[in-house]
């Protein structure tokens, strides 16, 4: 071989080298370009998989907000048609509490008393319920205070009777009860009382 084919041979060699080094060169920037378009993808699925959680998330909301609209809607309508029918049946309670008992074997009282009584179980049924009063203390916020009357018997705040029933339609007032509620006796009433104790003691 001539001095002249070995550095023919050799140029091609390095030639050769030349180009498969470029051509590994090409191939790490190719993966890592590849690589940087993976990881953009990934980070893109991510993003658009955040915000389709959200946008289920804030649909799953808005179904509740409406679906607790709607109910809440039902039942104020409900406790308007309720508190309507309320004076009607207090005219019911009237009339058995006054009816003569000399009526009390017609068979049409029997018919009036099984229409208060399906009355009273609609109203049972839709949460209706009364409120008790008797030997309660005072509460401004299921109460309504008629008159404050000075009672030996009761304690200052306590209901002494019931002047119209109260209800409640599940934990909310429909109709706070008017009561006769019990105020202390006058300073003086109270001194002259303890005096006459004393008295009779010494």
């Amino acid at each position: 071989m001539t001095k002249e084919e070995k550095i023919e041979e050799a140029a091609t060699e390095e030639v050769t080298v030349a180009e498969e080094v470029t051509e590994e060169v090409e191939e790490v920037t190719e993966l890592e370009a590849l690589r940087q378009e993976l990881e953009a993808a990934k980070a893109q699925a991510a993003e658009y998989l955040d915000g389709w959680q959200r946008a289920r998330a804030e649909f799953a909301n808005y179904k509740k907000r409406n679906e607790q609209e709607r109910q809440e809607l039902f039942k104020l309508a409900n406790s308007t048609l309720i508190s309507r029918l309320l004076p009607i049946f207090d005219d019911f309670e009237r009339a058995f509490q006054t009816l003569p008992r000399n009526l009390l074997s017609l068979t049409w009282i029997d018919g009036v008393a099984l229409i208060y009584r399906r009355l009273q179980a609609i109203l049972d049924g839709e949460g209706l319920t009364p409120m008790e009063t008797e030997g309660q203390s005072f509460d401004p916020l299921v109460h309504e205070a008629v008159t404050y009357e000075e009672s030996a018997e009761y304690q200052e705040g306590q209901i002494i009777g019931e002047v119209q029933r109260g209800y409640k339609l599940g934990d909310r007032v429909l109709r706070p009860a008017l009561v006769r509620v019990a105020k202390g006796r006058p300073a003086s009433e109270a001194e002259e009382g303890e005096g006459s104790v004393q008295q009779r003691v010494s």
